[in-house]
């Protein structure tokens, strides 16, 4: 049996799929300034951090691209559907199992208000579908 198969183009426009995902969505006209009032985000202290989070955003989204390219190879050998079907389903398990099952906990914890765990969630939802039909089209 070979190995772990990635095509690293995916993986790279998977990751910067995500830059693009966030971007939109955090927008101020899209849920950017409800995300931020509910977050209690400081936009100008938020923007004085200069690229440090982006950075970090960066890195966390080439790594999270690299695990789902990875786990739908081993999905598509195990279950031989499309590979396409394959990534979508593996980037909603993905999702549900290791993001908003985790960010729904926490902010459970934390009190957070609901309407910002929706917003939060759905966006990790979006951005893992998309990843998903990335690595999914590009294949191994």
């Amino acid at each position: 049996m070979g190995g772990v198969e990635i095509n690293w183009w995916a993986v790279l426009v998977a990751a910067a799929s995500t830059m693009v995902v966030g971007s939109l969505w955090y927008m101020p006209g899209a849920f950017g300034n409800v995300w931020a009032k509910l977050a209690r985000v400081d936009m100008k202290k938020a923007q004085a951090r200069g690229w440090a989070p982006m950075v970090f955003a960066i890195i966390g989204s080439l790594g999270t691209s690299y695990i789902l390219a990875h786990f739908t190879f081993l999905a598509h050998a195990h279950f031989n559907n499309s590979f396409f079907a394959d990534a979508l389903s593996t980037a909603f398990w993905g999702w549900l199992g290791f993001t908003a099952l985790r960010i729904v906990m926490h902010d459970a914890f934390e009190g957070r208000p609901a309407k910002l765990t929706l917003i939060n969630t759905t966006h990790e939802l979006v951005t893992f579908v998309v990843m998903g039909a990335i690595i999914g089209v590009m294949g191994v």
